[in-house]
């Protein structure tokens, strides 16, 4: 099977299982990606996903992978939540992120990193603290910057210790 024949039918039966069972209706596929015979699957969840949950997503997909065996009898399954170094993809992950703090890249290369504050269908808006020259003294204020989604090239959740 080609790799994104594969992708695209792994994406297609784990929402129709997603879609099947109530314990799974808040899941969606992030990421699916295939070399030779390994194969990670990314799924999250908007109530967060649990190491339970994908225990059960991964046998699911092990039992199709070991019966119609596209990758062969000898191969590699992971199956995780996006970590937080992955980009966010969707709009149920950027809400799910709000009061999280996210470094966003525009396409045109503007660097914006803050508290995400607001999801909009169409934009996001970060809130930040930024020091200000007024006068001979420099002030902290709080600046809120509006992004639309369709020129963000690159957001990513920023851990805080």
């Amino acid at each position: 099977m080609q790799l994104l024949l594969m992708e695209e039918h792994i994406t297609g039966m784990l929402e129709k299982m997603f879609a099947a069972n109530e314990e799974f209706s808040d899941c969606f596929v992030v990421d699916v990606n295939q070399t030779n015979t390994k194969l990670e699957v990314f799924v999250d969840a908007d109530s967060g996903m649990t190491f339970g949950k994908c225990q059960r997503i991964s046998r699911f997909v092990e039992a199709y992978l070991d019966e119609e065996q596209p990758l062969g009898t000898s191969y590699t399954l992971n199956v995780s939540s996006p970590g937080v170094d992955r980009p966010l993809k969707f709009l149920r992950q950027y809400r799910k992120n709000i009061g999280r703090n996210l470094d966003v890249t525009t396409t045109e290369g503007e660097k914006h990193t803050g508290k995400l504050i607001v999801v909009e269908d169409d934009h996001l808006v970060l809130e930040a603290k930024v020091r200000r020259q007024e006068g001979k003294r420099k002030k902290t204020v709080i600046e809120e910057t509006k992004v639309p989604f369709d020129t963000i090239k690159k957001a990513i959740v920023k851990i805080s210790f």
